[in-house]
């Protein structure tokens, strides 16, 4: 049996989703054009901070909570329709979980490079 890295799978879901900058994803954010969804645990929100304004889906959960079949679908807490922008702390985990969502249908997902790292450094505000 022959297993993939987490290297591996980082590095094949980036061949194929949207990488964005933080300065992009503040723009888009700002123009209310997405959803921007952080995917971190929630004990890293209590340690770090968090974005004002963003959605908090752990990665755990993140298919739960967004296929409207399933008993944990939160109808209403995100628009469908707008692009969904995710991040975690350092961009790996975002990614796999974007191209995730595009696995599930989702057209319009990135991720943000460098994650809350990055976020940190940019125009978002922290709480």
């Amino acid at each position: 049996m022959t297993i993939k890295s987490s290297q591996t799978l980082v590095a094949e879901a980036l061949e194929k989703i949207t990488t964005i900058s933080s300065d992009e994803a503040h723009k888009k954010f700002s123009d209310k054009q997405c959803n921007l969804i952080d995917i971190r645990d929630i004990r890293e929100l209590q340690k770090q901070g968090s974005i004002e304004g963003a959605n908090h889906i752990p990665r755990g959960m993140l298919e739960f909570w967004l296929d409207p079949e399933s008993a944990y679908f939160k109808d209403g807490k995100l628009d469908l329709n707008k692009e969904m922008v995710l991040f975690c702390a350092g961009g790996l985990r975002s990614a796999l979980a974007a191209k995730t969502l595009q696995d599930m249908g989702f057209d319009n997902v990135s991720h943000i490079d460098g994650g809350f790292g990055s976020l940190k450094q940019s125009k978002f505000k922290i709480t």
